[in-house]
């Protein structure tokens, strides 16, 4: 273990798949736009995990004009809260204001209340007898309909409303209005309604394609279970190789990981050959419920904020989409050529 060294870079692949963006995302964004004026607050869902590469540029250009509040969720999935953790979130406050931001644990009614609480502040100068509206938003897999169901739960101590699933595109259309506050006095109630989750038209940084990946925002089908088991077992050593000794011990390479894996969880073929593919996607499994280390794949520091601001946008745009995705194409078949 003391001769053991991590990898410091990850070699990210240029031929990776760089986009999501489907035909339900680009129908429900649309529709979203239609119902802007009757909307008072948009919720926006980010995963704490990975809180600059779940920011989607496209809400913040289709939804302009519309007060929001930033809400992360999966703060469960984060280690112990020290004073690191703590100045990490007061930085990314003050990033966005004077946008409010909410870092949520869905499962733990305080942050639940938090939410609500907040919503209650955003709403208490628009109540009418018809009640407030607000549309909750987010990437793919980011938490929306769960903390939907948990406002409502919490709210008006009533049942699940919105469908959950492990993997993307269980939301596919913007859903009915749901009550997760009662009025008071002559005004109605406040009401939320659960969109489709709305993916980038195109991800310029390929490291942030494996990040979404990784945290469920596209499907396991989009990359290869063993690209993002190699990616994960990057992350893993960077945080602490210790937390996967139960498996195998510490190592860079991806095959010695799977393959010492499959042997601890019987995941094998004939003869005894181990599954690598069942293996990825069993272990990606435990660390996304938190079982295999809790830790953050952005880096969140000053320098890297103003950079991000900087590129802002860069992901926004159809057409750019479309001719990056084509020069991508076009470069892949050039060295297919080149090689055959």
């Amino acid at each position: 273990m003391g001769s053991f060294a991590p990898r410091t870079a990850f070699p990210v692949l240029d031929s990776l798949p760089r986009s999501y963006f489907l035909g339900h995302h680009k129908a429900g964004l649309d529709k979203m736009k239609t119902m802007l004026n009757s909307i008072d607050l948009v919720i926006e869902c980010r995963d704490y995990r990975i809180p600059l590469t779940s920011r989607n540029p496209l809400f913040e250009e289709s939804l302009a004009g519309r007060e929001r509040l930033i809400v992360y969720t999966k703060r469960d999935l984060i280690g112990k809260d020290g004073r690191e953790e703590k100045a990490r979130r007061e930085l990314m406050r003050t990033w966005e204001a004077p946008t409010s931001c909410l870092f949520s644990d869905n499962k733990n009614k305080y942050f639940v209340r938090r939410v609500l609480n907040s919503i209650r502040q955003h709403t208490k100068n628009r109540s009418s007898l018809l009640g407030s509206r607000l549309m909750v938003v987010g990437m793919p897999n980011v938490g929306k309909s769960t903390l939907l169901n948990d406002l409502r739960r919490v709210g008006v101590q009533k049942g699940k409303a919105a469908s959950t699933g492990a993997q993307p595109g269980v939301t596919r259309k913007i859903g009915t209005t749901v009550k997760i506050l009662s009025g008071e006095k002559l005004s109605g109630g406040v009401y939320l309604m659960d969109t489709p989750g709305v993916f980038m038209p195109y991800v310029p940084n390929a490291e942030s394609m494996l990040k979404l990946a990784l945290c469920a925002s596209v499907k396991d089908t989009i990359i290869a279970p063993t690209t993002l088991a190699d990616y994960l077992l990057y992350h893993l050593n960077l945080f602490n190789p210790r937390v996967y000794t139960e498996y195998s011990t510490p190592t860079n390479d991806v095959v010695e990981f799977l393959d010492a894996v499959a042997r601890k969880i019987g995941r094998l073929q004939k003869l005894g050959v181990p599954d690598e593919e069942s293996s990825a996607l069993w272990i990606i499994q435990r660390w996304r419920n938190g079982q295999l280390g809790k830790f953050m794949l952005d880096d969140i520091t000053q320098d890297v904020l103003e950079k991000d601001r900087d590129q802002q946008g860069s992901g926004s745009s159809l057409n750019q989409a479309r001719r990056l995705d084509k020069d991508m194409k076009r470069e892949r078949n050039k060295k297919r050529i080149e090689a055959g």
